[in-house]
């Protein structure tokens, strides 16, 4: 029986909000098998066939560098859609026409003002998209240094508990006459 790839969307504007939704759904497609990558760039409706052209040729130039540098272990199978209209409504088609698995978008980080006179394609498309939206971001976070996880204590009567516990002050380690339940 064969395996069905994943169709997943990449809302491509040349933007470095998209640029982290690109990075993330490259990640995804180097470790998973079988995944189609579907980028999709929506150009304003007053432009030209030919200007869709040339971003297609330039988006799939720059994919194909970007998946020769990264050294994936599995074929990297993606396409390139380039098409005039709504960003949201167009990047929705799409995942109507190809029956999209998930869906991923950058987040521009506009304020109230900008969302109501801009509106957001991400908002629009993790509202009305039927199938699981990211809504990739930079990492805000710092980066912190973990303890190891080590495998909550067995003893002969009980068997080995599916928990494991870190051994930080913030977690604690179930205490020993905790029934295992």
């Amino acid at each position: 029986m064969a395996t069905s790839r994943s169709q997943v969307i990449v809302a491509y504007d040349f933007s470095k909000p998209a640029d982290v939704a690109l990075k993330r759904a490259v990640t995804l497609a180097c470790r998973e098998p079988n995944v189609t990558l579907h980028f999709v760039t929506v150009l304003d409706s007053h432009q030209t066939y030919q200007v869709a052209d040339e971003v297609r040729d330039q988006l799939v130039r720059m994919l194909r560098e970007i998946f020769r540098a990264s050294q994936p272990e599995v074929d990297v199978d993606f396409a390139v859609h380039v098409r005039l209209g709504k960003p949201g409504g167009e990047i929705l088609a799409l995942a109507e026409e190809i029956g999209a698995d998930q869906i991923i978008v950058g987040c521009h980080d506009r304020n109230v003002v900008g969302r109501i006179f801009l509106g957001s394609v991400s908002t629009e498309v993790l509202h009305h998209a039927r199938c699981p939206v990211i809504v990739a971001r930079e990492k805000g976070y710092a980066d912190v240094q973990l303890e190891k996880v080590i495998e909550v204590g067995t003893t002969a009567m009980r068997p080995r508990p599916h928990r494991y516990s870190y051994t930080s002050s913030v977690a604690q380690v179930r205490p020993v006459d905790w029934p295992i339940s």
